[in-house]
């Protein structure tokens, strides 16, 4: 049988927004990846196991995902899990890669679906509800209406060029960030809002820029709106 690699998106934290294509596809793989060392422990993880019944019992392997800038340590450890996901697929193995969110936004298992494609093998995505939709739903405002533009700015890098788009910017995992964003937004007159933990156990939600305190965590999402909007 041939060896197929699923990315699965497990949403944003509560396991009742997994998609029932993602459960499904998880109850019906062999094997089960998480970017950690042990993939039990992790965030992806724990959110599946919330959902499908059983996961404990599957075979689990951790994948090595170095939270690094440095692109020479960054890309050999995406080549080395490529090659160790490209192993078990030559057993034709079923194989889950669980990610937070959906996989194709600012996702682990990007860096080795290519890779694993170019080794000849069958990569699949599995959509999951991103987390700034959770987040948004959560406060209760809507991202964009009419001709807005949306537009998702990774936080933990210099965010000075996505900071003055057009329209609704969506800050990505602003945890480190979180003070300078506010105070920069607070400063331009904008308007925004911001969720922790989306979900998860922790939830914390700040209806406006002033409410917004300087010690989010990873898992964080600053919204800003432009004057008016």
């Amino acid at each position: 049988m041939e060896g197929i690699l699923y990315g699965v998106g497990v949403g944003p934290g509560d396991p009742e927004l997994m998609t029932l294509q993602a459960v499904r596809v998880i109850r019906e793989c062999d094997l089960i990846l998480a970017p950690g060392k042990e993939p039990r422990e992790t965030v992806a993880w724990k959110i599946a196991a919330g959902a499908v019944p059983g996961l404990e019992e599957k075979e689990a392997l951790g994948i090595h995902m170095p939270m690094t800038r440095d692109p020479k340590p960054r890309q050999e450890a995406h080549e080395a899990a490529a090659e160790r996901i490209v192993q078990e697929l030559a057993k034709g193995r079923r194989t889950a890669f669980l990610t937070l969110g959906d996989p194709c936004i600012y996702s682990t298992y990007l860096y080795v679906h290519k890779r694993v494609q170019d080794a000849g093998y069958r990569a699949e995505i599995i959509s999951g509800i991103p987390s700034f939709i959770a987040a948004a739903a959560a406060v209760g405002e809507g991202l964009v209406e009419n001709d807005q533009m949306l537009h998702l700015v990774p936080a933990s890098y210099p965010a000075d060029e996505g900071m003055d788009l057009p329209g609704t910017r969506v800050l990505m995992k602003a945890g480190k960030a979180a003070a300078q964003v506010r105070d920069e937004l607070l400063a331009r007159k904008e308007k925004g809002w911001a969720v922790e933990r989306c979900g998860m156990e922790g939830e914390r939600i700040f209806h406006s820029l002033d409410e917004i305190p300087d010690d989010l965590s990873y898992y964080s999402i600053i919204v800003a709106k432009e004057a008016g909007e």
